[in-house]
């Protein structure tokens, strides 16, 4: 029996007749490819470009920015400083006893005794001075009367002397008359001259030793005179170390440390007790030594504990350096901040300079990762890198010179990120 061979079906049936399309609807199908191909270029080329352009990329969440603006600029400088007071420190006048009149923490006056030192050496050495003192003045006294007596025989014997020569002169006086009537010889007539010229003499040397007489008694007086006073001066010295045996406060103030045991035996300039003027706070500060060419007296500042600032002035710079440091103290210039402690910290800032219309941006780390040469201006999402110029330099702001302009978006946070790259990619 013969097998037949089955048959195989085409896909005839399946087939379906499809109208050719018009050459018109094909290209404008193509013209809207070419469009949307275009458009998407455009848009994405500037992204192609960024990405081909930046070496490396940062998410904007790891940094901080700021913009950079135009308006006034106060450079300072803010340092830590703390408080101290007048706090005069009172010595021991002369060795011996200390007996304290106060306790620490006292309140006192200007002019309070503090302590008062026992002193027998001082004591003696007055009673001493003052017995020397009244021999002096005997002597003085005794001095005058013994000039008093001197003058009077002075006076005594030039007066003598002057009834001598008148004597002389009207012996003289008979003689002459005597000689012109042959009454006497020549030789009494010469006598009576000698006698009248010898009288003279008498009388002129008994007035210049009487002269003489008083410039030795005035002499001798003014010594013992000028004896007493030196010992007056002593005496009056050894009284006002008698009387510094009470040591007083010199300032209003409070009782700060003492610095001796109750009736300890102390040398003398050896410290006693101190006394706090606390009306006469002042502030010292380490400023360092890069601005200390820009420091100059009676500069502006403030000073601030928690949320108060007070005004100060730049009282006093030191003249040296120390651990790259100068020591400047700072004076308030009205209030007094309440409260405060000897030794407190406190905040304080410097008014260095005032700037007007100047590009600044805020201060940040920036400066110190790109040593103030270099900074990143962000422009549509790409960080490039610029070279910079600083100017002055607050505690919350910097002044750029040149390298950029108002309105750039400035990194101010570390530049460490960067790696020093030229352009980077900001992303997030």
């Amino acid at each position: 029996m013969e097998r037949r061979a089955p048959s195989i079906r085409d896909t005839s049936a399946q087939d379906v007749a499809i109208a050719p399309r018009s050459r018109r609807k094909q290209w404008l199908a193509v013209g809207g490819l070419a469009v949307a191909v275009a458009t998407l270029a455009v848009f994405a080329l500037p992204a192609v470009q960024r990405w081909a352009e930046a070496e490396i990329s940062v998410s904007r969440d790891r940094l901080r920015t700021a913009v950079v603006t135009r308006g006034d600029l106060v450079r300072d400088v803010s340092v830590q400083g703390r408080v101290v007071a007048l706090s005069p420190t009172l010595h021991m006048p002369q060795a011996g006893t200390i007996d304290f009149r106060v306790e620490s923490g006292d309140a006192v006056r200007a002019g309070q005794v503090l302590a008062v030192v026992e002193s027998p050496l001082v004591e003696s050495e007055l009673r001493r001075e003052r017995s020397q003192r009244a021999q002096l003045a005997v002597q003085v006294d005794r001095q005058r009367i013994f000039a008093r007596q001197q003058r009077r025989s002075s006076k005594k014997t030039v007066d003598l002397a002057a009834v001598a020569l008148t004597a002389a002169k009207r012996e003289a006086r008979r003689a002459d008359a005597a000689y012109a009537k042959q009454g006497i010889s020549q030789l009494d007539f010469e006598k009576a001259h000698d006698q009248r010229r010898s009288a003279e003499l008498a009388h002129e040397h008994a007035v210049e030793d009487a002269k003489l007489q008083e410039e030795v008694l005035d002499f001798e007086q003014r010594a013992a005179e000028l004896d007493l006073e030196r010992q007056d001066l002593l005496v009056a010295d050894l009284e006002r170390q008698l009387e510094e045996l009470s040591i007083r406060s010199p300032v209003d103030g409070v009782v700060g440390d003492r610095l001796l045991a109750e009736g300890a035996w102390a040398n003398e300039n050896e410290p006693v007790v101190s006394v706090v003027d606390q009306t006469g706070f002042e502030v010292e500060a380490q400023v360092p030594e890069s601005y200390s060419d820009d420091l100059a007296p009676n500069m502006a500042a403030e000073v601030r504990l928690g949320a108060r600032t007070v005004a100060a002035r730049l009282a006093g710079i030191s003249p040296e350096v120390r651990d790259n440091q100068v020591t400047v103290r700072l004076r308030f210039a009205g209030e007094v901040l309440a409260g405060l402690r000897q030794n407190q910290r406190l905040t304080t800032r410097i008014l260095l300079e005032e700037r007007t219309d100047v590009l600044r941006v805020t201060r940040g780390q920036f400066l110190e990762s790109g040593a103030g040469r270099v900074a990143y201006v962000i422009r549509d999402g790409v960080a490039r890198r610029v070279p910079i110029d600083i100017g002055a330099r607050s505690l919350n702001a910097v002044e750029i010179v040149d390298g950029v302009r108002e309105g750039d978006e400035l990194v101010v946070s570390s530049l460490e990120a960067f790696e020093g790259k030229d352009v980077v990619l900001i992303t997030g």
